[in-house]
């Protein structure tokens, strides 16, 4: 037992002359058995480098571009806080109400898509409210509900709804020209085609903050789908995915989503 309590001791010394060498010079441990090996030196690591230090900071900065307006839904009542006992349709239709005549802001819809939101009741076919989902966004415990609008030139509006004290808060409005919209974990993932960069397209994160109390795009990026000069490619047409849906109890596929008032919304054509 001596020998082999001898090799663990110079194994034990050779991890910790290894531990003591990163921070530069040769590192490695070799024996005449054939074991490791000097790697050469370590490379020195680089800091970020500040530009125009002396550059004094703003002092009046621009309105942030996380800022996002909530406002309580007016006309909706949500007695036991529970979403899912809610008309997607009915939500959207109590905005219209509350805001005749907006065509842009965080309210904004075109003509043809507030009228046709109205008359959802009459002719369901032609209704531009999408299929709700159901997700806890906010880690309270409840499910939000997720809203989809399609509206002429190929755009969906996405709106999220938070329930809390027996009534509806919009924490969410934006309007873009989506090509999916995804749930991963309590984010809401949209990617949105990039007309002026030929091959990318947007991804931008969605994520509560509690301190504005609203869903922020927390992480925004621009993404290479496909290589440059390989010619133009189909968009799909945008949708609803919930890659990791939140069970729901009697649903025999676990999806947290609602019934579909209308079909499925026709194909994205890529922009020119």
């Amino acid at each position: 037992m001596r020998p082999r309590g001898r090799k663990v001791a110079a194994g034990v010394l050779c991890a910790l002359v290894l531990g003591g060498g990163l921070g530069g010079g040769l590192v490695g441990c070799g024996r005449s058995e054939g074991g490791l090996a000097s790697a050469g030196p370590t490379p020195t690591a680089v800091g970020p480098v500040r530009l125009w230090p002396d550059l004094p900071p703003a002092t009046n900065p621009p309105v942030d571009y996380g800022e996002s307006d909530t406002q309580r839904v007016p006309g909706i009542d949500v007695p036991d806080n529970d979403v899912h006992s809610l008309d997607a349709v009915a939500v959207v239709a109590a905005e219209v109400r509350a805001h005749p005549g907006t065509y842009s802001g965080a309210d904004g819809l075109y003509e043809q898509t507030a009228r046709a939101i109205l008359a959802c009741g009459t002719a369901p076919a032609a209704c531009p409210v999408m299929r709700p989902y159901y997700r806890d966004l906010t880690g309270n415990g409840r499910d939000e509900l997720i809203v989809g609008i399609r509206m002429p030139d190929q755009q969906v509006g996405v709106r999220v709804y938070l329930a809390e004290n027996g009534g509806l808060t919009r924490i969410m409005a934006t309007v873009d020209q989506v090509i999916s919209v995804e749930l991963a974990g309590r984010d809401l993932i949209m990617r949105v085609g990039s007309a002026g960069i030929p091959g990318y397209e947007y991804r931008t994160a969605w994520s509560w903050d509690e301190q504005q109390h609203s869903m922020l795009p927390t992480r925004d990026e621009i993404v290479r789908v496909k290589p440059a000069g390989s010619g133009p490619s189909t968009v799909p047409a945008p949708r609803l995915v919930s890659p990791t849906p939140t069970p729901t109890p009697g649903s025999p596929d676990g999806l947290t989503d609602g019934p579909a008032p209308v079909p499925a919304p026709v194909p994205v054509e890529p922009s020119p």
